[in-house]
């Protein structure tokens, strides 16, 4: 198999994902209609697809750390921003998932959503076992939707304020490159599934050799990846919140009568 024929070949056509897919799409628009924002559940949808469906996922099934970090990025921080962003303004959470809103909550899920799941057992047990790896999914997109809520709510005045935005940003950028930079020059494997990777699709000569990738060159790259692009994200983030404090509204004064 050439680098070409992958690329064209190797979509994974998961009938269980894409039926998934397909009854959020119809449910989105049961549950909404004309008051969601129907364009950003789409590309929320084509991201989430991304991740499962095109070579990424084939990639990241026991071959690539570094295909599977990009899925945890999509996962954590692209799918769940965009649904959030998805929803009508009128939407807001009930009892008990209240409790969720909480800052602290927020910033442990998006933080501990990277750091749990690269544990190296979790991360071995998530590519080996397809229970351990749909457990994995649904948390990562659980705890990015927390993580999100804090800055995308759908009303005002469940956000975070700008100030407060730009702090909790911040910091769990400071947080994930930390285990970026663990990663990227860690000198053992963290995920050792990788290092041996078994060749189901006859691409591993294609990976090592016309590629290049090592498996700790594969491990670096996945390191980098958590490291700079991710903290790019954050960083967007962080530009839109400083928007959202120049756009507030001045506190009026009273004039004083002389």
């Amino acid at each position: 198999m050439t680098t070409y024929q992958f690329f064209t070949t190797g979509w994974t056509w998961n009938s269980f994902v894409l039926v998934l897919s397909a009854l959020a799409f119809v449910g989105y628009f049961v549950a909404f209609g004309q008051r969601g924002k129907p364009l950003y559940f789409a590309a929320a949808l084509i991201a989430f697809l991304l991740a499962f469906v095109s070579p990424l996922s084939a990639l990241a099934n026991g071959y690539l750390f570094s295909a599977h970090m990009v899925q945890h990025i999509l996962l954590v921080l692209i799918v769940p921003a965009l649904f959030l962003l998805s929803l009508p303004g009128s939407f807001s959470l009930r009892s008990p998932l209240t409790y969720l809103t909480h800052p602290l909550i927020g910033w442990i899920a998006g933080v501990g959503a990277m750091w749990l799941w690269h544990a190296p057992a979790l991360c071995n047990a998530a590519v080996t076992s397809r229970t351990v790896s749909a457990i994995q999914t649904t948390s990562l997109l659980i705890m990015g939707s927390v993580f999100w809520w804090q800055l995308l709510a759908p009303r005002e005045e469940q956000r975070l304020s700008p100030l407060a935005g730009i702090v909790y940003l911040f910091t769990a950028c400071t947080a994930c490159s930390v285990l970026g930079i663990i990663l990227t020059f860690a000198p053992v494997s963290i995920c050792p599934v990788y290092q041996h990777p078994v060749d189901r699709l006859g691409m591993l000569s294609i990976i090592r050799g016309e590629w290049g990738l090592t498996s700790d060159r594969d491990q670096q790259i996945g390191g980098l990846l958590m490291w700079v692009p991710m903290c790019a994200i954050y960083a967007t983030a962080i530009l839109a919140q400083l928007a959202r404090w120049h756009s507030c509204p001045a506190p009026q004064t009273e004039e004083s009568n002389a």
